[in-house]
């Protein structure tokens, strides 16, 4: 079992160092923490004043790791789910905050849990997230790496600026679904052809 730091260490990894792109909603970035993060927790490495892409810069990736373990897992209570399950849903989180948890939610209603949708863990989701992970724990981690596929597909499907993460210039899977894919079984990875039948839409 790795450890918190080693998941994050990878995540730091996989977001790479600092980007500024006009198509992303999380604006400036560096190692996968945005500026906005960096305004919340006040974070004026330059001690000019205010937080802004100058601050960015200046993160490292210690710090970035330290960030995501403290913000990103232990106050989720993401330690709290399953194991098997922490990986997808700590990498997740650090990708789109708490809709990583209501992805887990619908997911577990949809499994028939009555949670409720709020983007917060509680005593009934990480009850359920047990549940349904002692009854079948593949399947739970699984279908949760599907779910963050398809919640890809449908942020790609309403704003066509983001599309260039889910498909690469050559027309094949971008960085979002390899991301997803990461955590779910090879069995269950689409294919050259039912990738190009999910995109068909974009033209």
């Amino acid at each position: 079992m790795q450890s918190v730091k080693q998941i994050a260490t990878e995540i730091v990894h996989r977001e790479g160092g600092y980007v500024n792109d006009p198509d992303d909603p999380g604006g400036a970035t560096n190692f996968g923490v945005t500026i906005h993060t960096m305004r919340r927790l006040g974070l004026d490495l330059d001690r000019d004043g205010d937080v802004d892409t100058q601050d960015v810069k200046r993160l490292t990736r210690d710090h970035a790791i330290d960030i995501f373990v403290t913000h990103y897992f232990d106050r989720p209570r993401i330690a709290e789910l399953p194991i098997p399950l922490q990986t997808s849903v700590f990498d997740m989180y650090v990708n789109a905050g708490g809709n990583a948890i209501k992805i887990l939610q619908r997911l577990l209603r949809d499994m028939g849990q009555e949670v409720s949708v709020d983007g917060a863990l509680g005593p009934m989701s990480i009850g359920a997230a047990h549940l349904v992970h002692d009854q079948a724990a593949d399947h739970l981690v699984d279908a949760y790496g599907i779910a963050r596929r398809n919640y890809y597909f449908r942020l790609a499907d309403k704003r066509a600026a983001s599309r260039k993460y889910a498909r690469n210039r050559k027309g094949g899977k971008g960085g979002w679904i390899k991301r997803a894919e990461e955590f779910i079984a090879p069995a269950y990875h689409l294919t050259t052809e039912e990738f190009e039948r999910r995109v068909a839409r974009w033209a």
